[in-house]
């Protein structure tokens, strides 16, 4: 499947919408806690097989876009947005099969695996199509797209909760949900795959002024890339930051519900649950928010301020979390911005020093960070506040060591960004000018 280029006169503002259409559907991952309860009652399991699904297509989305991320440069946008609206859709058909059935095994190989696949080639198949439109503004381009991955879950939560309810929530009425988002997000995602287009390569940077090509400037290719000190240094950053902020938005309703459990006014289930959703808000804001204001000030600054500020706000909720809502508020929702603003701004990031030649392979690569995080960051919350339970510990308490512990990674991950300079020449691709004299000075 051969890219589509635009044709004279095509607006590249239809581009991020295309983009979205993917990346909404997707973020229906972060939505997947909506049929935990559903399956343990109907399949007999318990927490931990529910989650596996959801932590599968995690590490797949990691796996898949790390390995798939030049084929998704070689093929072009289109060819990426089909294989993941096949997987992904695909997914959620096997695990109705699987439903229907009562086979876990299929619920966990279609959702998990197949829909894990969709999830990482759909999650970077726009990105470096998107950095070639907007070379003028790469963060708000990537930052339109990824937002939808943190808000798809405020659209697919509701949904599926709907669903449940209308369908039943046995096994029969889990299937026929699954049937319906596979079948829906198939038409939905189609959409992003008939409208996008790569940019002519005399296409003007910024809508009808001529700039320079998008190709232009420093140009590294995705082997090399893995190859340099910077894009390890960029892999501990967004490790560090992701672990940071998933390590709050995997526990979020419990966290506050503990944190207030002794006071004057506990923390009902209900407004647990509107704290999650409200982060949800915060991680998708961020996205666009954050990722645009790094057009302005620069990718090292921003990335700064979410590493510093963010270590700070860990500090503020470990040493007065406990004696004031609003604040403990407040702090967890500008970690879960930077949590998704780190996201958006990491294309832009890798942009900047490897240019644009692949990087939509390095970001692929890059995303193994994420995998690592996503196991990493609940990881340390869970198991230390089951062994601070254990020691009869209680409320806050329960997660005042794995909170300096995320003040230590931040401070790592903020280290890791002073390291960050531009990459030796010596890694760069040839420009064709400069390849072409170098073959005439070999003839001579």
């Amino acid at each position: 499947m051969s890219p589509p280029v635009a044709p004279p006169g095509w607006s590249r503002w239809l581009v991020p919408p295309a983009a979205l259409s993917v990346h909404l559907s997707i973020g229906q991952a972060y939505a997947w806690s909506v049929f935990k309860p559903p399956l343990e009652s109907a399949l007999g399991l318990s927490g931990t097989q529910s989650a596996l699904p959801f932590q599968l297509g995690i590490v797949m989305l990691g796996l898949s876009a790390a390995f798939g991320g030049t084929l998704v440069e070689r093929n072009g946008p289109r060819w990426a947005m089909t294989v993941a609206l096949v997987c992904f859709s695909s997914g959620f058909l096997i695990a109705s099969l699987g439903a229907a059935t009562e086979q876990y095994w299929l619920i966990v190989f279609g959702y998990g695996f197949v829909g894990g696949i969709g999830l990482g080639i759909g999650y970077i198949s726009p990105v470096s199509t998107l950095i070639k439109w907007f070379p003028d503004r790469p963060g708000m381009a990537t930052g339109i797209a990824i937002m939808g991955f943190g808000g798809g879950a405020l659209i697919a939560s509701p949904w599926s909760a709907q669903m449940l309810e209308s369908f039943g929530s046995d096994s029969s009425g889990i299937a026929l949900a699954f049937l319906v988002h596979g079948l829906s997000y198939a038409v939905f995602m189609s959409l992003g795959v008939l409208l996008v287009r790569v940019p002519r390569g005399d296409k003007p940077a910024a809508g009808g002024a001529s700039g320079p090509s998008a190709l232009s400037g420093v140009q590294v290719s995705a082997r090399s890339a893995v190859r340099t000190p910077q894009f390890w240094c960029l892999w501990v950053i967004l490790c560090m930051n992701v672990t940071a902020g998933i390590g709050i938005l995997e526990k979020a309703a419990p966290m506050i519900k503990d944190f207030f459990a002794d006071s004057s006014t506990p923390v009902s289930v209900s407004a647990a649950a509107g704290f999650v959703a409200l982060l949800s808000a915060a991680n998708m804001a961020g996205r666009i928010g954050w990722s645009s204001t790094s057009d302005l000030i620069g990718r090292k600054n921003i990335y700064r301020v979410y590493l510093g500020v963010g270590a700070l706000m860990y500090a503020s909720i470990a040493w007065f979390g406990d004696s004031s809502k609003p604040l403990f508020i407040l702090c967890a929702l500008v970690i879960l911005s930077f949590y998704g603003g780190g996201f958006a701004t990491i294309p832009a990031y890798l942009k900047d020093l490897f240019g644009t030649y692949q990087v939509g392979a390095i970001h692929g690569r890059l995303l193994t960070a994420w995998s690592t995080a996503g196991v990493l960051g609940p990881l340390i919350v869970n198991w230390i506040a089951d062994r601070q339970e254990e020691a009869g510990k209680t409320g806050s308490a329960l997660y005042g060591m794995s909170f300096y512990i995320m003040i230590g990674l931040l401070a790592v991950g903020f280290v890791a960004n002073e390291l960050v300079r531009p990459v030796d020449p010596r890694h760069h691709i040839p420009a064709p000018k400069e390849a072409a004299d170098g073959r005439r000075e070999q003839s001579v």
